[in-house]
């Protein structure tokens, strides 16, 4: 199996020299650049075509909301995970409706940044719990002023008793593993209701089964 690959881009030097010890550990992913800036992230993203990008938020020259559109819009098979300081509402929505499939805190454990990069890499959304609170809230809101909006069609197929309770732990910000652990079942049959929760809300991924789930009034 080829290795994930890399681009770690944050304007911090020293940060980026502990992640790339960190993940150079790991012999399933390979750093194949770094970035100081969004600008050199979006060069860096178009010469290496990386699997995966690490990228902060708040850097000079380009900021990471910005460099993550064009980096999404000019090569869609290179995902992009935010890993910042902040979690600032706004700043969370921005980062994901211009691309980003995933949203992780520095703070966050080590076997989180790595779970989130190897989720990523088979097409999955990895979300901070607590961002994914936030990310709810904010669309909730946006929802709840857009009053003249034509009420959402229900779904076609409805969700069975346990595919609501996967799609519930799934709005909580929990992965796949998580999610077996709390309901008691193999993660492979996760993954299966995980496929079937986004096929009966017409979503492309996690990230979108939540929001629209949050629409029906389902979470």
């Amino acid at each position: 199996m080829n290795p994930i690959r890399l681009i770690l881009v944050d304007d911090q030097a020293l940060f980026r020299e502990g992640l790339r010890i960190l993940l150079s550990q790991n012999p399933r992913l390979e750093i194949v650049a770094e970035a100081a800036n969004g600008e050199e992230a979006i060069a860096t993203a178009k010469l290496h075509v990386p699997d995966i990008i690490l990228m902060d938020l708040r850097m000079p020259r380009l900021n990471g909301v910005e460099a993550t559109r064009q980096i999404t819009r000019e090569l869609p098979e290179t995902r992009v995970i935010v890993l910042t300081t902040f979690e600032d509402d706004d700043e969370v929505y921005e980062a994901i409706t211009a691309g980003a499939t995933g949203y992780l805190l520095k703070a966050s454990p080590s076997e989180r940044v790595i779970e989130a990069i190897e989720l990523t890499a088979k097409g999955e959304s990895f979300i901070e719990p607590s961002v994914t609170a936030k990310l709810l809230t904010h669309f909730s809101r946006l929802a709840a002023d857009q009053t003249r909006r034509e009420a959402p069609q229900p779904l076609a197929e409805p969700l069975s008793g346990r595919e609501l309770d996967v799609l519930r732990h799934l709005a909580s910000g929990r992965s796949n593993k998580e999610i077996a652990n709390e309901l008691g079942i193999a993660e492979g049959t996760v993954k299966n209701h995980m496929s079937n929760v986004i096929g009966k809300l017409g979503a492309l991924d996690r990230t979108q089964a939540a929001l629209r789930a949050r629409e029906l009034g389902l979470i």
